[in-house]
């Protein structure tokens, strides 16, 4: 019997799975910590994990794991790792971070990314870029460079979270194309890191670190590393892409057409699109996918809604930390739009969905009479599903379709009324598969390696339930999403 590894950096915490070759079937999971990873928030709008945060908790992640299931570290085959997007790692010379890394849910660099927008112009960004640079890694990185001067003058090196844990692994600095677009560095009309995007930023190409494919032998798990983690040295590194294309992935979405959802501390809706499209505000946005080459592109075009999960998780404490299957079963007692209450979700930082605007969180219509914490259960989960099901209208404007969306069986998709109101709300079929991106990093891994191809990789896939709109209840949803969409444009102003 041999394995492989897949390890999936969040901003909570650190998943590692255990995948049996023979089977494609999860033997073994770990999560450290058992309580959410903090983040350093010195401003509001900011936030900010350090980098060797991510490799302790995956380091106590596999011993965990190893503590569940005795298997052999001579028997693992190859490592694969998914990561939070966005967020900006910086090194010195001696490749250790200089600063703690300013992750995706951080807005500080908004205006440096509209400013860019507004002079490079749309033909530079959405013509080549697809993006605007917005709020994203090269931003970020023109933060440090304007208000830290002493610490970018000793940048060796720019990364990705995966990257710096890939590093962390070998000693070796990389990174992927896949994770360079995420960072708005990638020029998707000549197929480059963008020289524009550098020169207007005043970026030394030498940041860079090599550029290696995503499915490939990409280096080793160092001696050093290999002892801290308790495995063997010389495993290979063999896959690393950001959580969403990796939760694409890891739910066999690979082809136009094809569409991933998942709802955990942010939502998102990840759709496969053949042509290298933009969307003019740059609302939702295209990355290269995982499995995109030059000769075939596949672009992923992701629309992201951050307070998700998040806002659930706040409820649940504003609530008095009922579990969450008793918020949702009292939520699944009130009717449908829970008579009037309406939940804007947006207090995690800067919207893409909304151009980057700070709208905040907002609970409006309550009345002391009717509503209880069971209707504020119900109008939370509703209006995460409203806020996606306004982004898939941008979405839906670009060609991207969502007849059958696939998620994994975790996060919101647990919530049997979250599901209701997903599918009558956006009119997609759900499937709902027995995942996650610890499992997907691994399985990818096994294609790095050669031990499977595309189509075996999935055989070990399990499908668990599908769900479908029913037309009376959409029309009672299309009623309160109109409603919800009202709240919105107040909020904003229109």
């Amino acid at each position: 019997m041999k394995y492989l590894l897949g390890y999936d950096v969040g901003s909570s915490s650190v998943k590692v799975a255990l995948l049996d070759i023979e089977t494609g079937k999860a033997v073994a999971t770990a999560t450290s910590p058992e309580q959410e990873m903090g983040m350093i928030a010195h401003r509001a709008g900011w936030a900010e994990q350090h980098p060797d945060s991510w490799w302790q908790e995956a380091v106590n992640a596999t011993h965990k794991l190893k503590n569940k299931y005795n298997f052999s570290a001579d028997l693992v085959a190859g490592i694969g790792i998914s990561y939070q997007m966005h967020g900006l790692v910086v090194v010195d010379k001696d490749l250790r971070p200089l600063r703690p890394s300013i992750i995706w849910c951080d807005s500080r660099a908004v205006e440096i990314g509209n400013k860019a927008f507004a002079d490079m112009g749309d033909d530079a960004c959405l013509g080549h870029l697809l993006n605007s640079p917005g709020n994203f890694t090269a931003s970020k990185l023109k933060w440090v460079k304007d208000n830290e001067p002493d610490i970018y003058s000793q940048i060796r090196h720019f990364m990705l979270p995966g990257d710096y844990l890939a590093l962390r692994m070998s000693g070796t600095p990389q990174t992927t194309v896949s994770g360079l677009s995420e960072g708005i560095f990638w020029d998707f009309a000549e197929q480059k890191v963008s020289q524009a995007l550098l020169d207007y930023y005043g970026f030394d190409n030498s940041f860079i670190p090599e550029i290696v494919g995503t499915f490939a032998p990409q280096s080793q798990l160092s001696a050093s590393a290999a002892a801290e983690l308790g495995l063997k040295a010389g495993i290979p590194i063999a896959y690393r892409a950001g959580d969403q294309p990796n939760n694409a992935f890891s739910l066999n979405v690979l082809n136009p057409g094809e569409v991933a959802t998942t709802a955990g501390t942010s939502g998102v809706v990840y759709g496969i699109n053949a042509q290298p499209t933009a969307d003019p505000l740059s609302r939702v946005n295209s990355f290269a996918h995982v499995n995109s080459t030059p000769e075939a592109q596949r672009n992923g075009v992701l629309l992201c809604v951050n307070g998700t999960g998040i806002l659930n998780s706040w409820v649940r404490r504003f609530a008095g930390g009922l579990g969450y299957d008793e918020m949702n079963q009292l939520a699944a007692q009130t009717p449908i739009g829970a008579e009037g209450l309406t939940f804007l979700p947006f207090g995690n930082g800067a919207e893409r969905v909304l151009e980057n605007r700070l709208v905040g969180g907002h609970l409006q219509g309550l009345n002391f009479n009717t509503h209880s914490s069971a209707h504020v259960f119900r109008a939370a989960q509703e209006g995460i599903v409203f806020a996606l099901n306004y982004g898939l209208q941008v979405m839906s404007q670009m060609g991207v379709e969502t007849q059958t969306v696939r998620a994994g069986h975790a996060n919101l998709f647990l919530s049997p009324l979250f599901r209701e109101a997903f599918a009558n709300t956006t009119g997609a079929t759900i499937e709902l598969y027995d995942t996650d991106g610890a499992q997907g990093a691994a399985r990818a891994a096994g294609i790095g390696v050669g031990v499977y191809d595309v189509k075996s990789a999935f055989e070990g896939l399990n499908q668990i339930a599908t769900f479908e709109p029913n037309e009376a209840l959409r029309a009672v949803y299309a009623e309160n999403y109109a409603r919800w969409e009202q709240a919105l444009n107040k909020a904003l102003g229109e």
